[in-house]
């Protein structure tokens, strides 16, 4: 007979996403020799740290059965109002206060929405998604807000060793959250939520509290990702992280995190947006146009999401 704890750990979609990691890694290094050194990887994954910090927040949200489609519009919108308040005259850390403070309130107002009115989240933020870039383009217009202090400006051009600054709040992010996630009570109580929202109400968790704070959270790590993105363009615009609802959604799907909720780990998500940050840089070095990659990248989504629901299919039985 086979030892159910042994098939649990081999069925599990985020091994697809390291095994996918290398090869990926094996395929560029092919393209490219750039892609067998370490420092050209680190700085390639700058532009997509903002992605994976929004990432690992979302896969907390789609583990508790929601989803999260105006991430992006909250980048864009947090950037603005910052950078309309830093030429407004207020301060630099008031600015950013403001900035952090606007992407709270945008991710609590979601989370009123959804957990207060029962509107379905997927339709809820699709419609979120829409305003708060349409306040940002209202904001900004077709301007770029640009005139920040030279200290502030060019933060992946700062390292410690090879390793852009970046990728050291991602990764130090990534571990806390995945700490929080796989071993305390808290963690275990969202994949309840997950799982079975109703058996998580009967057994005493504050189900409603718990999906507004993610939300909230989601908002609040939005504004830092608009700041950072801010800092690395030098200019904030409203057409800022378009369609990067895409690729963050897809670092989740990649990662194994269940679709439909209850399952999915902080790991698999980490792995993903190294699969990301290779696969993107190595398209541009192939000199693939942007529409096509896009292309490719809607593939793997739908790849990604069929694969995780036939492995937890089978991990089921």
């Amino acid at each position: 007979s086979e030892n159910p704890t042994l098939r649990y750990w081999i069925v599990r979609p985020e091994w697809v996403a390291v095994i996918l990691l290398i090869i990926s890694i094996i395929s560029s290094i092919q393209l490219s020799p750039f892609f067998a050194d370490l420092a050209f990887i680190m700085d390639s994954a700058t532009p997509y740290v903002e992605y994976g910090l929004i990432a690992i927040i979302l896969t907390l949200i789609i583990i508790s059965g929601e989803i999260d489609l105006s991430i992006a519009s909250m980048i864009a919108l947090t950037a603005v109002i910052f950078g309309t308040a830093y030429n407004a005259g207020i301060g630099m850390p008031l600015s950013i206060l403001i900035a952090l403070l606007s992407g709270t309130l945008c991710g609590l107002f979601n989370g009123i929405l959804v957990t207060q009115l029962k509107i379905p989240s997927i339709i809820l933020t699709i419609g979120t998604l829409t305003l708060y870039r349409g306040i940002a383009q209202s904001l900004a217009s077709d301007f770029s807000l640009g005139g920040y202090p030279s200290w502030f400006i060019g933060i992946d051009y700062r390292y410690v060793g090879i390793v852009p600054i970046p990728v050291i709040i991602f990764t130090v992010f990534a571990i806390v959250v995945g700490f929080f996630l796989s071993s305390t009570i808290y963690g275990k109580q969202l994949y309840l939520i997950g799982t079975n929202p109703q058996t998580a109400k009967y057994s005493g968790i504050k189900v409603d509290r718990i999906k507004l704070l993610l939300f909230t959270l989601s908002g609040l790590v939005c504004g830092i990702a608009g700041v950072l993105t801010t800092s690395r363009l030098a200019v904030a615009r409203f057409n800022m992280a378009t369609g990067a609802e895409l690729e963050i959604v897809l670092m989740v799907m990649l990662g194994g995190t269940y679709i439909f909720g209850g399952r999915g780990n902080i790991f698999g998500t980490f792995v993903a947006f190294w699969i990301v940050v290779i696969l993107r840089a190595g398209l541009n070095v192939a000199r693939i146009k942007i529409e096509s990659q896009l292309t490719i990248l809607g593939a793997m989504l739908i790849i990604a999401i069929i694969l995780t629901n036939y492995i937890y299919s089978k991990s089921q039985k």
